[in-house]
């Protein structure tokens, strides 16, 4: 077998990758774009080094100038989200809510969550990493009419299961916890309270959403790119200090329990996008928030069964909407075809994830873009075409292409403009 061939498919593959995500519109709600300092960091040689332990105290040679990239970060942390405690070792959200457990919980230990068919992420399930320690798990009663949780429910399971963690925070988050409340709750019985912010890191951090850590919160946990536009990582925040008993059981959570090295150029990447978002976050989060709220009136405007619209629809980047019972994975292949990237979702009610009934979008990245409330009417339409006109995506597609040129460049950043979607070209002898 020619293996120089198929080390070049692999990268063909990539590149085509590059050129598909350059002509659609990217919705997802998880994903997002680096910045060009940002970029940067990920081809440094940091990338392949390790760097055991804490600054300072390593358990290997070789770190003195990553030692300073990580006091960096964790500083930039801590004044991007006024903490006293921040942790940018762990390589994802999961990663980050695993340590917490870790430290925190033993096997069979009781946790209260909203159930994932509610809009909890898959690592506070069974099946990810709270079935991973053991954990059992007591579910949250949900308003689906408010795309929240049911306070005054959620009260009483908090008081009747008496859990070692409260935990709170969504992958389908559209508004604000009401995390005062329940946190009192919590701290009554004597639970920690712990908030996964892994969507909306970014919109806590511009100050546009929940500030968990003045709510209640213990900790937060969360994802560095998703509104938060950095590289893909995790993060740590408290308000309490390394001298606290429980931070101890954090460091210790993250290394040696769930970390060993721990992806040393994305930590340095972590470090730029915080500096970024201090210039920028607060901006961004704005113009997401409108664009999301405006995105799902259009929606709802052109026939759409979108969520939470006696509230606003949202407070968040995200919209969720029904597409018919089990439809979702239908729907979304509909739009990949048309040019539009967006993600099956449940919604309540839904039993099955790979037969869902609903669409979740994201318009952090088109924001990113350069897009706003124009733009959120012009890419309702094109849903209306593929999901209720029922065009031939084919034939859309041409229209998003074209409308997807002027719409390449990153914003809300330093050094601004650059091709989000340009890629290195090789010189192949």
């Amino acid at each position: 077998m020619d293996w120089l061939k198929e080390a070049l498919f692999v990268r063909e593959m990539a590149m085509e990758n590059n050129r598909m995500f350059g002509d659609a519109l990217p919705m997802i709600a998880s994903e997002n774009i680096l910045s060009p300092l940002c970029k940067e960091m990920l081809i440094t040689d940091f990338h392949g080094r390790y760097a055991e332990g804490n600054p300072g105290k390593r358990y290997y040679q070789g770190c003195k100038f990553f030692d300073e990239v990580e006091s960096k970060a964790i500083e930039l942390a801590k004044i991007l989200f006024d903490a006293r405690y921040a942790d940018v070792r762990p390589t994802s959200g999961t990663v980050a809510n695993m340590a917490v457990f870790k430290a925190w919980t033993k096997p069979g230990d009781k946790v209260t969550v909203l159930d994932t068919a509610d809009g909890a992420h898959i690592s506070f399930g069974k099946w990810g990493a709270a079935g991973l320690r053991g954990l059992e798990l007591h579910t949250y009663p949900f308003d689906s009419e408010a795309m929240n949780i049911d306070v005054d429910g959620a009260a009483k399971l908090i008081r009747s299961v008496e859990p070692k963690l409260a935990l709170f925070g969504q992958s389908v988050f559209l508004f604000p916890t009401p995390l005062k409340e329940l946190a009192d709750v919590a701290h009554e019985v004597g639970a920690k309270v712990v908030y996964d912010a892994a969507h909306v890191l970014g919109l806590i951090a511009g100050g546009k959403f929940q500030q968990p850590l003045k709510e209640g919160a213990d900790v937060m946990t969360g994802s560095t790119h998703k509104t938060l536009p950095g590289p893909q990582g995790g993060v740590i925040l408290a308000n309490k200090t390394r001298e606290s008993q429980d931070i101890k059981y954090l460091d210790w959570g993250v290394f040696p329990g769930v970390t060993s090295s721990y992806h040393l150029h994305h930590v340095a990447a972590k470090a730029i996008a915080f500096a970024e978002h201090l210039a920028f976050g607060k901006e961004y989060a704005e113009q997401i928030i409108r664009n999301a709220k405006k995105l799902a009136e259009e929606l709802y405007n052109q026939g759409f069964d979108v969520l939470g619209r006696n509230h606003g629809f949202t407070e968040s980047h995200q919209i969720l909407f029904k597409v018919g019972k089990e439809k979702g994975g239908e729907a979304a292949q509909k739009l990949e075809e048309a040019g539009i990237i967006a993600n099956m979702n449940m919604v309540p009610g839904d039993e099955h994830p790979m037969r869902p009934s609903g669409i979740r979008l994201g318009v952090q990245e088109l924001t990113r873009l350069g897009m706003k409330e124009g733009e959120m009417e012009e890419i309702a339409k094109f849903f209306k075409r593929v999901l209720i006109d029922g065009e031939e995506p084919a034939k859309v597609k041409k229209d998003v292409v074209e409308f997807k040129k002027n719409y390449r460049k990153i914003h809300y950043c330093f050094y601004e403009g650059e091709d989000a979607y340009e890629y290195i070209k090789l010189v192949q002898k």
